[in-house]
């Protein structure tokens, strides 16, 4: 906005817009250093500083740099740049007020470096403390220090010896190695690349006469800690927070102290190091909760101390809440101006207006009823002992009318569903009204995607097609009025429809990047397809030699080469909007073979192999393949000896004996496996006896008497020299004594006429010409298997429930198993229903239980049902004899649920339940229980009433002296001697709906009824004519019902609503008198209805039976015909005389058209019957 006032020559007051920076530290190596101050304002500000307070004009100062209309000032790096050291502040001014710049600190710093003195040897006795003082030279941080020796050795530290953080070099007690001349302390400065040095401290430490530290004890040198830093038993420390906090602790004692830390009263943070063997506690980035109390404890064995830290983690100023920075305020109008910081300590607030001291109580300036006069700067600077911070508001008091800096008759594009921004900038005092308006028919701008922003602009988010047009900013105040103009185009987006397709491709082929995109037609020629490489754009020159081709959105990459792989991305551009997408390239190729195989540590019986790593082609090897031939089984084939990963470049080789060996290797990468390497030289083992056993040995009994013994072979290679053979040994275990052996070639042996299922024990040891393979491992085999030879006895079940028993029985003993105990089988079948007496078709089922069991719970039996259940033992052989059928029967259980509950014929006061009995009684029912109560559309419900119903055949029930119009909720359950079972619910009322009809001599009677509920149309059956009344269960409230006379007549009911029927409960009383008329009414409306339905009935014959529709349209469904579920309606069925007799007396041809039949829906949900050529309507 600047920019604009200042072409309209509107006034301002002067802000400052680049700051001097807080602290400038001259540097040697720098030329110059820059004190900034730019300021902007209407009239042009003049600055000018102070320096430490006072009055600095930099124009009187010829050594240094000024510009032109700029506060800002360039110190050269000269000889006299020490006198330039100070506290600056600039000042911008112009006739409306003054701002002030924060404060800057201009340091030059002087070359560090130690005194030049001559230090005296410090002389100490055997085990006392020392301090070697560094006092390093001020300088500019940050700096390092160090305690070397002449020969720049760094001095050796530990729990003993340390450096402390101020420099200087402590001895907790001395021993005589202490003893040197070269201590010297060296300050490193970075930022100026200077290292200074002290001059050497020497040290002599008189050695102890005594030879035994007991002496030592006895004669008092052992002393307990003592620290040389900190002071004191506590200190106080200060910081701020994100800073690290450092606490010291270094104590003389002797023996060495150690020492601990803690945090008073809680655990130490978790960002805690412990540094300098103990003596250093640092927390990284403190926070608030890392305050509190720090102790450390120095011991040894002569006692203890202990110093306090108490501290404190502060914060720098921060605005709470900080001044609008520049208003624009109307004469006469309240100004208040609030400046509020936070920080620890409380800040400080102190304000000024136009640069000079302003006397405020608090942290607001108030300024009633402001004038002219009042424009000024107005400034607050918050301030504590971590630095300060400065806020500027700037009050400017007029009144001007609007002035729209936006230009007029400007155009905006934007693209199809992206959000568009058409300003309209305002200066104006008071401040302005605008409003925007779009210049067509509807031109109002409403709706989530409009949206107006303080500075007026007008935002249309989700931009549409129908956006386009011309729009008008009006602006308005006090003042005046001003008005500009926009032109708004929408444009289709551009969108990438093919985005290129992450591509992984050998070397040397031809890698194809497709990309396609759809844009504005109207944009076509500015329409760019681009294409970068990891962020750089790829630039065409189309000769021979060139990799890369662009045709149409397709990028060619000719030769792909590993130089080529990268991210590459396609980008569709036009001057509004673009769409990019990316694709990674990925150049693949298999490693090329090892190279420089050798063999080395050469053994009997290993070797190490090592090669040299190839080439990966940009695919990492994953692993390598060793590989050996050998001359004497499979001469001339190579098979896999060993697999190593892919990060080695050697292995060790275990191999066997009395073979001759050559090796090659293979690396293998993603992209499959490279060319084998040379073989390497040829090695050959001596032979030796076999290095293992057979393993995989099995012992098994096929047949009863006789035991099987198979194993795994030694491989060719595993013989480790020739005549390999077998020795097989066995013996029955606990029996026999000595091993029964067979020496052999083949790999299997069948032991017969053996025990049935007894342990052995088994072992198979290897041998050749050069010796046995070591001491083979004892296993332990059974023989064969039989059946077992005994049924489980003692069978007997106890009935837990109607539904389950649980079976017990005796274990088979061991001997009569005649194997391995597999389990126990548990067979069950029903024999009889109790409940019919009958037979019922055997249909076993089993239950298996693993292991040595003697107890199971049958489950899922049905209830009142004879069974019976037989028990049998398995081993691996199969299963035994089965135990004695047991007989058994379960008692009555409760019944299953009712199928079916309906509530019917409602009488006001009564209701007739029907139900079914339960498909499964469980046993012999014994009647049934209902239990009912209201359920009104009520929060509360009344009591639950029950009723037990004797007699199992019974299955309806009228329920009497019921509420009437109530609505109430059943349930039903069946019963047995067990109890009752789960029960069926049906909702159901004691409101009545009635539709009263009277029929007369010679009509056709009233034939059918429809209804309609849930919008699904039913049809009653057919009423009989000679009773007055018929009931229609079942409806809602709201819903409609159409009665239909197929010779003449019908008509619609709707049953009222929630809340209308609530209401006509309320006011039931008020309409009996009402009622009673109404019925004496009907009875004549009948009578004469009679009378023309005679009349008419003679007019037509029989056989035509033309259907005649009755409009309804005329009816109000809610306010004339209803048909509710209370008996106190006002009109309990609507009947219009005249509307009859005008239909009857009408032109009888136009009853000739056909009609239709039936009821159909309108939009309400009503039956409605309309004639199809016939204009006049009549309605019954």
């Amino acid at each position: 906005m600047g920019a604009f006032c200042s072409a309209l020559v509107l006034e301002q007051l002067p802000t400052i817009i680049a700051q001097p920076p807080r602290s400038l530290v001259a540097l040697p190596f720098e030329d110059s250093f820059t004190l900034m101050c730019e300021a902007k304002g209407n009239p042009i500000p003049v600055f000018w500083w102070t320096k430490d307070g006072q009055d600095f004009n930099p124009y009187r100062e010829s050594s240094l740099i000024k510009y032109n209309n700029s506060g800002s000032f360039v110190i050269p790096n000269t000889k006299d740049l020490a006198k330039y050291q100070g506290r600056y502040r600039c000042y911008a001014s112009n006739k409306l007020g003054t701002a002030i710049s924060e404060e800057a600190d201009f340091t030059v710093p002087s070359a560090p470096k130690f005194p030049k003195e001559k230090i005296e040897p410090i002389v100490v006795n055997e085990g006392d403390s020392v301090v070697l003082e560094c006092n390093p030279p001020k300088g500019i941080p940050p700096f390092q220090l160090y305690w070397m020796t002449i020969g720049l050795q760094h001095i050796e530290q530990n729990e003993r010896v340390s450096m402390g953080l101020n420099g200087n070099l402590y001895f907790s007690n001395t021993v005589q190695k202490d003893s040197r001349r070269d201590y010297c302390c060296f300050a490193s400065f970075p930022r100026i690349r200077t290292i200074v040095q002290k001059n050497a401290v020497p040290v002599v430490v008189i050695p102890c006469m005594l030879n035994s530290s007991s002496h030592a004890n006895d004669r008092g040198l052992g002393r307990k800690p003592n620290f040389l830093v900190p002071s004191g038993d506590h200190s106080q420390t200060y910081l701020v927070k994100d800073e690290e906090l450092e606490l010291e602790c270094i104590s003389e004692g002797l023996p060495t102290p150690t020492i601990e830390w803690t945090k008073v009263g809680e655990k130490l943070p978790k960002r805690t190091n412990i540094k300098n063997y103990g003596k250093l506690l640092t927390i990284s980035k403190v926070k608030e909760e890392d305050s509190g109390k720090y102790a450390c404890k120095a011991k040894n064995s002569f006692g203890e101390a202990v110093h306090h830290f108490h501290v404190a983690v502060e914060e720098p100023p921060h605005w709470v809440k900080e001044p609008t920075r520049s208003q624009v305020v109307t004469i006469g109008s309240d100004v208040r101006i609030e400046c509020r910081a936070g920080g620890r300590p409380q800040p400080v607030l102190t304000w000024r207006k136009n640069g000079q001291p302003f006397h405020s109580d608090g942290n607001t300036i108030s300024l009633h009823r402001a004038q002219p006069n009042d424009t000024a700067v107005y400034q607050c600077e918050a301030s504590n002992r971590h630095g300060s911070l400065l806020a500027t508001a700037n009050i400017m008091v007029m009144n001007y009318p609007p002035l729209i800096l936006t230009q007029d008759y400007l155009e905006y594009a934007t693209v199809r569903g992206k959000s568009v921004t058409m300003d309209c900038q305002v200066f104006s005092s008071p401040p302005a009204n605008i409003n925007w308006k779009k210049e067509d028919p509807e031109g109002l701008l409403e709706g989530e995607r409009f949206s107006f922003s303080q500075n007026g602009s007008l935002q249309i988010h989700t931009s549409a097609m129908e956006d386009i047009g011309k729009y008008v900013c009006f602006v308005t105040n006090s003042e005046g009025t001003s008005t500009i103009s926009a032109e708004l185009y929408i444009k289709d987006p551009t969108r990438i429809t093919t985005p290129p397709q992450d591509l992984k491709i050998k070397r040397g082929s031809t890698a194809e990047l497709v990309c396609q995109a759809e844009y504005d037609q109207s944009l076509s020629r500015e329409l760019e397809i681009l294409w970068q490489k990891d962020g750089r754009e790829i630039y065409f020159n189309y000769t021979d030699d060139s990799g890369y081709y662009n045709d149409e959105g397709i990028l060619q990459i000719i030769n792909v080469s590993h130089s080529d792989k990268g991210l590459y991305t396609c980008i569709a551009k036009t001057p509004l909007d673009q769409d990019s997408a990316s694709a990674r390239l990925t150049v693949l190729d298999v490693p090329d073979s090892s190279v420089q195989l050798t063999l080395s540590d050469q053994r009997d019986r290993s070797v190490r192999l090592q090669w040299v790593s190839p080439r990966d082609h940009n695919s990492p090897i994953t692993e390598y393949i060793i590989e050996y031939e050998e001359s004497h089984w499979e001469p001339g084939t190579w098979r896999v000896l060993l697999r190593v990963s892919g990060n080695q470049n050697s292995a060790p080789l275990s191999l066997y004996g009395h073979i001759d060996y050559q090796f090659r290797i293979t690396a293998v990468n993603s992209i499959g496996t490279g060319p084998p390497s040379k073989p390497s030289e040829r090695y050959k083992t001596p032979p030796a006896a076999p290095d293992r056993n057979p393993e995989n040995v099995e012992i098994k009994g096929h047949l009863p008497h006789q035991m099987d013994i198979t194993w795994e072979p030694l491989m060719p290679i595993e013989h480790n020299g020739p005549g390999l053979e077998y020795q097989l040994s066995y013996r029955q275990l606990g029996v026999e004594q000595s091993w029964s052996e067979q020496i052999m070639k083949r790999h299997s042996f069948v032991v017969k006429d053996t025990p049935t299922f007894v342990p052995y024990e088994v072992k198979i040891q290897a041998r050749n010409q050069h010796g046995w393979a070591p001491e083979p491992r004892v296993l332990i085999g059974y023989s064969g298997e039989d059946l077992p030879l005994l049924a489980p006895e003692h069978v007997s079940a106890d009935i837990l429930n109607s539904t389950a028993v649980r079976v017990s029985w005796s274990p088979v003993p061991p001997s009569r198993l005649r194997g391995r105990l597999g389990g126990y089988s548990v067979h069950w079948w029903r024999t009889l229903s109790l409940l019919t007496s009958k037979e019922v078709p055997a249909e076993k089922k089993l239950l298996t239980l693993s292991g040595n069991r003697s107890l199971a719970v049958v489950p899922e039996l049905k209830p009142f049902t004879e069974y019976r259940l037989t028990v049998s033992v398995f081993n691996g052989r199969g299963s035994g004899p089965s135990s004695r059928p047991l007989t058994f029967r379960t008692p009555q259980g409760v019944p299953g649920k009712p199928p079916i509950l309906r509530a019917t014929n409602p009488q006001g006061d009564s209701i007739t339940l029907v139900w079914a009995p339960p498909l499964e009684a469980n046993g012999i029912l014994t009647g049934y229980r209902l239990h009912y109560q209201i359920i009104n559309n009520t929060m509360n419900v009344d009591g639950l009433y029950t009723v037990n119903i004797d007699g199992p055949d019974t299955t309806q029930w009228v329920l009497h002296d019921l509420t009437k119009d109530s609505q109430y909720k059943f349930s039903l359950s069946a019963c047995t001697l067990a109890g009752c079972g789960p029960a069926v619910s049906e909702d159901g009322g004691t409101a009545l709906c009635m539709v009263t009809c009277f029929v007369c001599h010679g009509s056709s009677g009233l034939k059918t009824l429809f209804s309609v509920c849930d919008g699904i149309r039913k049809i009653s059956e057919d009423i009989n004519t000679s009773r007055i009344f018929h009931i229609i269960e079942g409806l809602k409230p709201a819903y409609a019902v159409c009665v239909d006379n197929s010779s003449l007549f019908e008509e619609v009911f709707q049953t009222k609503g929630e809340d209308e029927r609530a209401e006509n409960l309320m006011s039931s009383r008020s309409w009996i008198v009402g009622i009673m008329c109404a019925l004496a009414l009907l009875t004549l409306a009948v009578l004469i209805a009679c009378f023309v339905t005679r009349n008419h009935a003679g007019k037509y014959a029989v056989k035509e039976k033309e259907e005649v529709r009755i409009d309804l349209e005329s009816h109000s469904v809610n306010e004339e015909s209803s048909c509710e579920y209370s008996d106190n309606d006002e009109k309990p069925l609507r009947s219009s005389l005249y509307s009859l007799e005008r239909y009857v007396k009408g032109d009888s041809s136009s009853l000739d058209s056909s009609v239709e039949e039936g009821c159909r829906f309108n939009e309400d949900g009503s039956f409605i019957g309309e004639y199809t050529s016939h204009k006049q309507r009549a309605s019954m």
